[in-house]
């Protein structure tokens, strides 16, 4: 009987994939037989050790670039097919945060955050679909968050910038679906990671107050999510919001 999320034979891109959830997604793919690219901006130890964890040479690469600059997303791509032959799978996770409230707020931190995690998102896609579009098959799966569905206060430009990238990911949702690819949205909601490792108690209080199934989530409540979008068995799903956030959203 065939296994069901069989990815054997993929190969993907998961930018910011060293650490957090992009590194339980990382290693999701591959212990489902992916090959994967991992992508890091600074950290080369961590991003090292999620290839090691991975399946080490063979299975998995480490490319260093910031997916803010179009070029350096190109070559992220680029880097890929040539280590791999090909390129099924992208996974859109590179993402920071600078918060602050919107009086308070700089024009740098507004777009530094808008850069990565929207703009990002629209180089790396855009630079992924030409290879997918000529082997009429491809996966694009872009972590947003609740923040953009709902809104945070004190992230302004998270919260533009995670909204941002569902209303992307549904137009091009539309434009290439006759190519046989799909592009999916994840929307995590309070995850802990680095991200959210500075929150105060009494921020963690407020937060946890409308998490229905009264816990934090963790990397690995995500990744499985993002193993089903990638596959055969995810093929007529597409412009789809997923939110995984213990019933956050319904709050």
């Amino acid at each position: 009987m065939n296994r069901l999320f069989d990815l054997s034979g993929k190969v993907a891109l998961v930018t910011g994939g060293s650490r957090g959830i992009g590194r339980a997604i990382t290693l999701a793919l591959a212990a489902h037989g992916a090959k994967v690219a991992i992508n890091y901006a600074s950290n080369a130890t961590a991003a090292e050790e999620t290839a090691a964890a991975a399946g080490g040479a063979g299975a998995a690469i480490t490319v260093a670039g910031d997916v803010a600059v179009p070029a350096t997303a190109a070559a992220l791509v680029e880097r890929t097919i040539a280590a791999f032959g090909k390129i099924d799978i992208l996974v859109n996770n590179a993402g920071v945060t600078s918060d602050d409230l919107i009086l308070r707020m700089s024009e740098a931190e507004w777009d530094r955050v808008i850069d990565t995690n929207l703009k990002g998102t629209f180089n790396v896609t855009k630079a992924v679909l030409r290879p997918m579009v000529r082997q009429r098959h491809g996966r694009i799966i872009s972590i947003s968050s609740v923040a953009g569905i709902v809104g945070n206060a004190g992230q302004a430009n998270y919260s533009a910038a995670k909204a941002g990238v569902i209303g992307f990911t549904k137009a091009i949702a539309k434009e290439v679906a006759s190519r046989h690819i799909t592009a999916n949205v994840i929307a995590p909601g309070f995850i802990d990671t680095e991200m959210t490792a500075d929150l105060t108690d009494a921020q963690r209080q407020e937060i946890m107050r409308m998490v229905a199934v009264g816990r934090t989530g963790t990397p690995a409540d995500v990744a499985p999510a993002a193993v089903f979008l990638a596959s055969d068995e995810a093929a007529y799903i597409t412009g789809h919001v997923l939110t995984i956030d213990g019933g956050l959203v319904m709050y």
